[in-house]
């Protein structure tokens, strides 16, 4: 009787635990929310899951819940944030490369960024980037141009005069703004409203989906284009915690992330349009401009790209391949 007494409790303990759990759990994090970068996180949750039949487990986490960009920068290095997803700018400070995506002018609309990205020897090349650093680019893809927002309304060149406006802190945006006679702050994006609610800076430069989702139209109702920057983000995982995957798993990460590179790279135009839809919908502008001024703005900003990386060679050497590449298409 005791034998059958322990059986039973042994089944009813059997059919209260949960399924088995996944053999890796792999947490993607990102500092958006309802973005392409979230919809990147999402179909690479998907692919992973469902190609691994279990084996990896994927949670999601936007709107920077495992820390802020540096935090979750050095996570990815260490090996305790598995996957990160945020503009290129943002590992500048880790190697010069990832700043040349923010040189102004360098692509001439999402359209051309998106083959001068996925160009097979350009896209090689990029996916590369920070090996060395513990880091491995599964994807590269363009998240949205940059629009400008000021408080006060940016409608003109002169309107950039002696402005503070937030920046992804790379050199090529610090030497914009220098030429637009406005001054570059760096700051986390989750900083960026209140910063700007109590005059810490006077605007910011970033893509339309950031202005709908935080509702920058609380503050003022003004977007200026002036398709100078185009944003462009990666997909980025460690590599100390590739190391613990088996071999199947380890090439599974990899192969998917590049993979999605074809599908979320026009997917992020159609978002785009949508965004720009809901900040006119909810009563926003989006101004350009004057022709003079956007003249001024190819001559100011022409000769940045040199400047800026100059004096690392590595970094220069990228920048005119990136641009020779451009030529192409």
């Amino acid at each position: 009787m005791f034998k059958r007494f322990r059986f039973a409790l042994a089944a009813a303990a059997f059919a209260a635990a949960p399924a088995l759990a996944a053999d890796f759990t792999m947490k993607i994090g990102f500092a958006t929310m309802n973005d392409v970068q979230h919809q990147w996180a999402n179909w690479y949750k998907e692919a992973l899951e469902a190609r691994s039949k279990g084996r990896i487990a994927v949670s999601i986490f936007p709107r920077g819940q495992l820390g802020t960009v540096a935090s979750q920068i050095e996570g990815l290095q260490l090996g305790t944030v598995e996957v990160f997803t945020t503009p290129a700018d943002f590992f500048a400070g880790m190697d010069p490369r990832f700043g040349t995506f923010s040189i102004p002018l360098l692509f001439k609309s999402s359209e051309h960024a998106e083959k001068v990205l996925l160009d097979p020897s350009m896209n090689k090349e990029i996916l590369a980037l920070g090996t060395d650093k513990n880091i491995q680019v599964v994807s590269v893809y363009t998240y949205a141009p940059a629009h400008y927002f000021g408080k006060q309304p940016i409608r003109s060149l002169d309107d950039f005069k002696g402005k503070k406006l937030r920046v992804n802190a790379t050199a090529a945006e610090r030497a914009k703004m220098r030429q637009f006679g406005a001054s570059a702050v760096p700051m986390d994006l989750s900083e960026v409203v209140p910063g700007i609610q109590q005059g810490v800076i006077d605007g910011t430069m970033s893509a339309t989906a950031v202005y709908v989702n935080l509702k920058f139209g609380d503050i003022a109702k003004v977007l200026t284009e002036v398709n100078d920057t185009m944003i462009v983000s990666v997909g980025v995982v460690s590599r100390p915690w590739l190391a613990k995957l088996p071999a199947d798993l380890r090439a599974m990460v990899i192969e998917e992330g590049n993979k999605l590179q074809a599908r979320i790279n026009p997917h992020s135009r159609v978002l785009d349009q949508s965004m720009v839809k809901r900040w006119r919908d909810a009563g926003g502008e989006l101004v350009k401009l004057p022709a003079a001024d956007q003249a001024r703005v190819q001559q100011l900003l022409a000769g940045v790209g040199e400047e800026v990386t100059k004096d690392n060679k590595s970094a220069n050497d990228f920048y005119r391949r990136l641009v020779a590449t451009g030529k192409k298409y």
